[in-house]
């Protein structure tokens, strides 16, 4: 007899054999044991997950000759029919191939003739979402109001493709991924089955490789025993999927703690020796990376025992600090990302890894100039060209003769100037209102109400402001209190506000001198392009005009 692969093998045939779907399971179950069955129903998810083969246990379920149950006897002809595939009452028709409407309308008119053997006429269409638009507009009628002896059971990967009036005649179920646990279940039942020897390091691998399908999983599982000559060993494992020991991804992030670059390129040389797929030791860095952060942040969380690391995680999450791990984890996943753009694939790991070196936080300390750790930074680039420049500090203090006290005066003189910071006062001692709103920071409706106002005198402690009449409704409490607090501050005393309203004192705010400013600057440069020869060139010759609103002025 011909060897058959696992996959197919070990497909479950009863509802209880099933893994990782029992939300689906039990809907299903209780449907069956009711008796409130639907006429149609849809199983989406990723591939491998089980749409195609709850489809056939639920066929199997409705037909079985020991009568309608959630659990079909599996020795009856109808059962041992369905699960050798030559059940002439369940038609499985594969979509991607019989994508057109004259396919459907076969389906349709056959669909009208009663079941030859069992009690249903289940039709399974798998990736029904390659049907074409008109083949499901000729479905749509039979499968709202099909024949009461027939089922539909659709099954696709991407429902987003489905029509929403297909979608709405459907019982639908989303199958969910697999987590590597139970794919590594599922794998240890099967070897021991077998009766083939694994180790659990073996099994882990193939787990994280399966990505959520099982199917995917026992296809790798296959192809690792062939590799392995009939056993599971986790070097062979890693050999052909291209990846490395956990134990040198921790190499790596111990290299990275140290700030060491003579280690993490030592690390990177020997990952590379095993030939692997770099962009899944990314991965598994950014896995390990996810797994610390736990650590640090969760309170009482504690790594499941994943081939014994779990004491080398605690041990990284001791020595990093989180926001490396997070800076970590950001560069290994884009840099994963990334690796399609690099020369070659070792290059591209290299520089994520000297990334995370290079962009490592400072901690204020400057480390020894040996291996790869960072050294301080060279006078030449680091200093000003200002000898008395504040950076220039440490330089001076690391000379071994102290600085001779005539060199003082020099140092003087050349000392830069304080910034300039706007005057508050002008020379008869009347406050300079615009200096005084842009020292107090004056923004949003404060800022408005004090620019669109004028500095008329004060009188003691108190400003008199000029305000347009028609704006003397806006000079009100709390504005009016908050603008005087905000002075008080900037002029280092107590400041109280009185407005009168002032048609002609208040023309000239700073408001309005910022409109007038404005205004002069616009119309220089609409007369600069006037009066400019290759404008006028352009007007005289070919009849151009200056289209109005265009022009505005150059802002330094």
């Amino acid at each position: 007899m011909s060897y058959q692969v696992l996959a197919r093998k070990w497909r479950p045939r009863k509802f209880a054999e099933l893994v990782g779907q029992e939300h689906v399971v039990r809907a299903l179950t209780n449907a069956l044991d009711s008796g409130r069955m639907h006429h149609a129903y849809l199983f989406t998810g990723t591939r491998g997950v089980g749409k195609t083969t709850i489809a056939r246990i639920f066929a199997k379920s409705l037909n079985c000759e020991r009568g309608e149950s959630a659990d079909p006897c599996g020795e009856c002809s109808v059962c041992t029919a369905v699960d050798a595939g030559r059940f002439v009452d369940l038609l499985e028709i594969d979509a991607a191939s019989n994508t057109g409407v004259d396919d459907v309308r076969e389906v349709i008119e056959n669909a009208q003739y009663a079941p030859a053997r069992g009690r249903f006429k289940v039709y399974l269409v798998d990736e029904v979402h390659m049907l074409s638009k008109p083949a499901f507009n000729a479905l749509l009628k039979t499968l709202e109001e099909p024949p009461p002896h027939v089922k539909f059971l659709l099954a696709t990967t991407d429902p987003q493709k489905l029509p929403v009036t297909v979608l709405s005649r459907c019982l639908r179920f989303n199958l969910k991924r697999l987590l590597p646990d139970q794919i590594a279940g599922q794998m240890r039942h099967i070897l021991g089955a077998e009766h083939i020897e694994y180790e659990d390091a073996a099994i882990g691998e193939l787990a994280r490789a399966a990505d959520g399908s099982l199917r995917d999983g026992l296809s790798l599982l296959d192809q690792a025993i062939a590799y392995g000559g009939g056993s599971l060993k986790a070097d062979d494992v890693r050999a052909m999927l291209g990846s490395v020991e956990r134990g040198q991804v921790f190499g790596v992030l111990d290299a990275l703690a140290a700030g060491d670059g003579q280690a993490l390129m030592a690390e990177s040389t020997r990952i590379a020796s095993f030939s692997p797929d770099f962009g899944s030791v990314l991965d598994d860095l950014a896995a390990a990376l996810h797994r610390i952060q736990l650590i640090q942040l969760v309170p009482g969380y504690r790594p499941e025992n994943h081939d014994g690391d779990d004491s080398a995680l605690i041990s990284l999450a001791e020595r990093l600090a989180p926001e490396d791990v997070q800076l970590y984890y950001q560069i290994a996943t884009t840099g994963r990302r990334d690796l399609s753009f690099a020369p070659d694939a070792r290059t591209g790991f290299d520089m994520a890894l000297l990334r995370m070196l290079a962009f490592r936080p400072s901690d204020g300390a400057t480390p020894a100039a040996s291996g790869g750790q960072r050294s301080a930074p060279s006078p030449q680039r680091s200093a000003p060209a200002t000898p008395s420049a504040p950076a220039a500090a440490p330089v001076q203090q690391a000379r071994p003769a102290p600085v001779p006290s005539h060199a003082t005066p020099a140092l003087a003189t050349h000392a830069p100037a304080p910034a300039a910071t706007p005057r508050v006062a002008d020379a008869g001692g009347m406050p300079d209102w615009e200096a005084l709103i842009q020292r107090a920071d004056l923004r949003g409706p404060l800022g408005q109400l004090a620019q669109n106002s004028a500095l008329r005198g004060r009188e003691g402690n108190t400003l008199v402001l000029a305000l347009q009449p028609t704006h003397m409704h806006l000079a009100v409490e709390p504005m009016v209190s908050q603008i005087a607090d905000r002075l008080s501050e900037v002029m280092g005393e107590q400041i109280r506000l009185r407005f009168i309203g002032d048609s002609q004192g208040a023309a000239h705010t700073p408001a309005a001198r910022a409109a007038s400013a404005r205004s002069a600057a616009q119309s220089a440069a609409e007369a600069s392009i006037e009066g400019d020869p290759l404008v006028q060139a352009l007007k005289r010759e070919f009849g151009a005009r200056v289209v109005p609103q265009s022009i505005k002025p150059f802002e330094s």
